[in-house]
């Protein structure tokens, strides 16, 4: 194992392991410094992953406890969570060994320790375990991808026990009879759901008055209605003050955020989801003058390099949007600028997503923000009550819109409540990539019948003339 190298990485999330893969298929002298055994970050280890394999776990769950009568099945069903949690732990371990595949493949060195920015151009990690000695690495260029952390909440204090971050949410050995979510955000929402499918009574709770803030405003209203109908409790506009836990569970006090009497609530777990944070403590970034935002968020020019020359840095760390694939194509193409490439990132083209079902998923502007802007736009919307496909699988809750300029018919923004929303807005991302209008998307041949063809009727909608409504 090489002492120097072209560029060292710290760590190995999605943004991260990405770049040393790229980097080593470039032949940049790559390694990765990540503090824990294995690579993949939070999202793999206790994130994106993880949270998904319980999704589709416990939905196949309910659908065999409440759906599978529709169909003409009758079935008794019980549930095993340990081996539910078990298929969960071996997705994540598989996965996990095919990124480590994936860096002997690419020649690319992981060393295992806490690496921290002692100089421009020089790494020092220290392994953990006691007796072993620091490593000081020298490089040419590094780059912080180091993700980011559960954000805390004043007098909530996370034990992963009883009060517990995603983390812990993902990992509980049995269902609690009662859950309060703090935060109606995606990790709140999906987690929420996973217990509440299991068999938890789960009540989320909200500062603001909408659920999944920052998305279009129709989506996160009918999103509620449908969580609310599946059995989440919500109590909006509700500020948390403080926990105390105890043998017989978790008491929350609350307040109303705009005023009025304070109360408790009782619950046997708490799961504090009121976003995430940057994860730069200890990095030694501040030491070596790196510019860090108000927010903790480290600047960075427009090709992911900082103010010191020849240190970057991508991903969550660097704020935006707190997604692994808006990290990968940041570390691709930080390290193809490095070798002298060229590379680029359209923002407004990268996809939201919330696995809860019905899918939630969103690109490029809302409503609300082209309404601010004074954009004029025309807008279609197609619901999946009139989608064959969705009519055929029972699963025809939700809606897709598409929002186009109104004088260039470019799409603005698309935005999905339904099935596979998550797989379908991709069609429209590509649309945007290509800069493509709607009236291109309306004249695309869709197969029948197929849960996209309700992306082109909405597509048809942006000029009044959808098919099947």
């Amino acid at each position: 194992m090489s002492d120097t190298y072209d560029v060292i990485i710290i760590g190995a999330g999605p943004g991260g392991y990405v770049a040393a893969v790229r980097a080593g298929q470039l032949g940049l002298k790559t390694a990765i410094v990540e503090k824990r055994e294995k690579l993949g970050g939070t999202c793999l280890n206790v994130g994106c992953i993880p949270s998904k394999a319980l999704l589709q776990s416990s939905h196949h769950f309910e659908m065999a406890e409440h759906e599978f009568a529709n169909h003409g099945i009758k079935a008794q069903v019980s549930l095993d969570l340990k081996t539910m949690l078990g298929r969960k732990d071996k997705v994540v371990d598989d996965l996990t060994n095919g990124i480590a595949f994936l860096m002997k493949k690419n020649k690319v060195d992981h060393i295992v320790g806490t690496g921290v920015v002692t100089a421009a151009g020089e790494v020092t990690v220290s392994p953990s375990g006691k007796g072993k000695k620091k490593q000081v690495l020298k490089t040419k260029n590094i780059i912080v991808a180091t993700g980011s952390e559960s954000s805390p909440l004043p007098g909530v204090e996370v034990d992963e026990k009883q009060i517990v971050t995603s983390t812990g949410a993902l990992a509980l050995p049995k269902v609690p009879k009662s859950m309060v979510v703090i935060g109606a955000g995606v990790i709140g929402l999906e987690l929420g759901s996973v217990w509440r499918r299991l068999g938890a009574e789960v009540t989320v709770v909200e500062f603001l008055d909408v659920v999944l803030p920052g998305m279009d405003g129709e989506v996160s209203k009918q999103m509620q209605r449908i969580l609310k109908k599946q059995g989440l409790n919500f109590k909006m506009k509700t500020k948390v003050t403080g926990a105390k836990t105890a043998k017989s569970g978790v008491t929350l006090t609350m307040e109303p955020r705009d005023g009025g009497d304070a109360e408790t609530m009782k619950a046997d777990v708490v799961l504090v989801s009121i976003g995430r944070r940057p994860y730069i403590e200890s990095l030694g970034l501040d030491k070596i003058g790196v510019k860090v935002s108000d927010r903790g968020f480290v600047e960075v020019d427009a090709d992911f390099q900082t103010n010191v020359e020849g240190i970057y840095a991508i991903g969550d760390v660097i704020g935006g949007a707190m997604l692994a694939h808006k990290a990968e194509d940041e570390g691709m193409v930080c390290v193809e600028i490095m070798a002298g490439q060229t590379g680029h990132i359209d923002y407004d083209a990268i996809p939201g997503i919330v696995y809860t079902h019905p899918e939630v998923a969103s690109v490029g502007k809302t409503e609300e923000q082209l309404k601010e802007a004074g954009i004029k736009y025309n807008a279609g919307k197609f619901p999946f009550t009139a989608n064959s496909r969705a009519r055929c699988n029972g699963d025809s809750d939700g809606f897709v819109k598409i929002l186009a300029d109104a004088e260039t018919d470019a799409i603005l923004g698309c935005h999905i409540i339904g099935p596979q929303g998550g797989d379908l807005i991709q069609e429209v991302v590509n649309v945007i990539e290509f800069g493509g209008s709607a009236e291109d998307l309306a004249r695309i041949c869709h197969g029948h019948p197929g849960l996209p063809e309700a992306v082109k009727e909405a597509a048809l909608g942006v000029a009044g003339r959808a098919i099947h409504i």
